[in-house]
């Protein structure tokens, strides 16, 4: 990431001069990282059977996909889609050529992961007390001090961390996170072990100046970590909200096909942006990705047809008459 490209969006310019700057700041190549296995499926109450995720991993994998993240360690009672954790990583063990992220809010979570053998693992901590509260029964900070711990388990059983700030963006709860205090779990995060950190739109309250903000202030501290921008479509600027972070310097993303998702404790929460959608515009704008834009678009349909509705993405429905 460079910060000073990111800064001279920001200075006042003409119409060209902004457009020229723009496209000089694209990055060549961009990593998307699939979700949809995890915060895809963990909204839908019809459960997915082991076996049918795995041909979904197994087809993404195909697409081009070198990340992946296929579950969450949390509790059955509270998210069941979720109680086959270990039994679908030990189902995809074997597998070369992908890394399999899974995710952890507590100790346990990572204990699990441990025991389930995984190399990557995703410790999440929420910025918004209330929604720390809902999700872990923790205050936000109680929740952070258990992340920095989590992180330093994780790397001492030799595990790539990533390290994730859920309603980074806001919460909705009427509460102000600043910042400042996103900087300052970024620092902790960071100096605790992270390989990797995510800033999570977990309500879809992000907007571009929000985005360019958040990670021009945050860049300074994070070395050469890869920076990976979570985005929920929410408020329907997830797509706006790339463009942003491009220009910034962000390369990872988080999607989802067909842009399934949401978290069960957000009411009125709307999927993560579709990965068909967002590989269309990378694409559009000649970046590069490595996937397979149709192969991808026919996961989403066979998830379309096994829970019988329609999903919030618009590109999967025309991918087979889309040739880039």
């Amino acid at each position: 990431m460079n910060s000073q490209a990111c800064n001279q969006l920001l200075m006042p310019m003409t119409a060209a001069e902004m457009l020229e700057n723009f496209c000089k700041v694209l990055p060549k190549h961009v990593t998307l990282i699939e979700v949809g296995l995890r915060d895809g499926l963990q909204f839908e109450e019809k459960i997915v059977p082991t076996l049918l995720k795995r041909e979904i991993v197994l087809h993404l994998a195909a697409a081009g996909f070198k990340h992946i993240q296929v579950a969450s360690f949390v509790h059955p009672g509270k998210v069941p889609q979720m109680a086959d954790a270990e039994k679908l990583i030990s189902a995809l063990s074997g597998i070369s050529g992908v890394a399999f992220n899974a995710l952890a809010l507590n100790m346990a979570g990572v204990e699990r992961a441990i025991s389930s053998h995984l190399t990557h693992i995703e410790v999440s901590v929420s910025a918004s007390n209330r929604h720390s509260l809902n999700n872990t029964g923790m205050h936000a900070e109680a929740a952070l001090k258990t992340g920095l711990r989590m992180v330093e388990l994780s790397k001492r059983h030799g595990m790539h961390v990533r390290a994730g700030i859920q309603c980074a963006f806001g919460s909705g709860h009427d509460e102000i996170i600043s910042e400042d205090q996103i900087v300052a779990a970024v620092k902790d995060l960071v100096a605790a072990g992270a390989d990797m950190l995510c800033l999570a739109d977990t309500t879809g309250m992000a907007t571009p100046i929000s985005v360019h903000r958040l990670v021009c202030a945050v860049m300074p501290y994070v070395g050469k970590l890869p920076v990976v921008l979570h985005l929920h479509d929410t408020r329907g600027l997830g797509l706006v909200n790339v463009m942003a972070a491009l220009s910034c310097g962000i390369t990872h993303f988080d999607t989802a096909i067909a842009g399934m998702g949401g978290c069960p404790f957000i009411p009125g929460a709307a999927g993560n942006i579709a990965t068909e959608d967002t590989l269309y515009l990378l694409s559009s704008l000649h970046i590069e990705t490595g996937l397979n834009l149709s192969k991808i678009a026919a996961c989403s349909r066979d998830m379309e047809l096994f829970f019988e509705k329609r999903f919030p993405g618009k590109v999967y429905r025309h991918a087979v008459y889309i040739d880039f």
